[in-house]
Formats: structure tokens, sequence, C-alpha cells
């Protein structure tokens, strides 16, 4: 299967590493790869796993999630511009037959020994 962050690579030599051991996650912009794709294949205690304590979703939040995350035809993920603590993205998915995106500038932190999302530091 090809990996939904980055179709040029194999799901299991790409994000699968991450869902399986999020202590292998050497970066922000691989945890964003991951976390994406656990968003396609609605991976939500993945999400929940590479989520910063105190900005974690609540049980309801996480049901909501995974019925919006089922809801959608995910497209693709663009990466923009990535830095240490910072990955700004576009990830592309269907909505009801209309194609949407949403932009962002995350912010990730070291929690617990790995990489986990904080916030958005900039959403379009």
């Amino acid at each position: 299967m090809k990996c939904p962050c980055n179709p040029s690579k194999r799901y299991d030599e790409c994000c699968k590493k991450a869902h399986q051991d999020i202590h292998s996650v050497t970066t922000a912009e691989i945890l964003m790869r991951s976390r994406y794709s656990a968003f396609v294949l609605a991976h939500i205690e993945y999400l929940q796993e590479s989520h910063h304590s105190s900005t974690k979703p609540s049980k309801f939040e996480k049901k909501e999630i995974l019925a919006w995350t089922n809801s959608v035809e995910w497209i693709k993920l663009d990466i923009l511009n990535s830095t240490v603590n910072t990955v700004e993205f576009k990830a592309f998915f269907l909505e009801k037959g209309n194609l949407n995106f949403i932009h962002e500038k995350s912010f990730f932190v070291k929690e617990n020994n790995h990489w986990v999302y904080k916030d958005a530091l900039s959403k379009t």
C-alpha cells in the first residue's frame, strides 16, 4: 500500500513505523506526515498519542474527529515549509463532493521523550 503522506513511498516503509512506535519519530515533519496518514487511515488512537497533553482532544471530540475523518476522502498532503518545531502544510480532501483543504502552520514539541503536536500557530 502507498503511504498517504507520500505516494512515492510504501506505508510499511514510511508512516507505519511511527504508528507502531511513536518514539521512532525523529522530527516534527515526520510526526506531521504520520499524523496526516493517521487521519487518512482513521487511526484515532495515534492522533491522541501524538497530541500534547495540554491540548489533546476530549473523548467527545475524539468521536467527532473519527466521524469527520471517515466522512471525507483525503487527496494529498503538501508540506510547504518545515523547521525544527514547525510545519506548514496543506492537506487536501473531498467533502460532500467539494474539494477543500486545511492550511496550517503547526507547532510541535517533545513530551515524554517523543514529538507531539502542540497547536496551530496559524490556520487559513
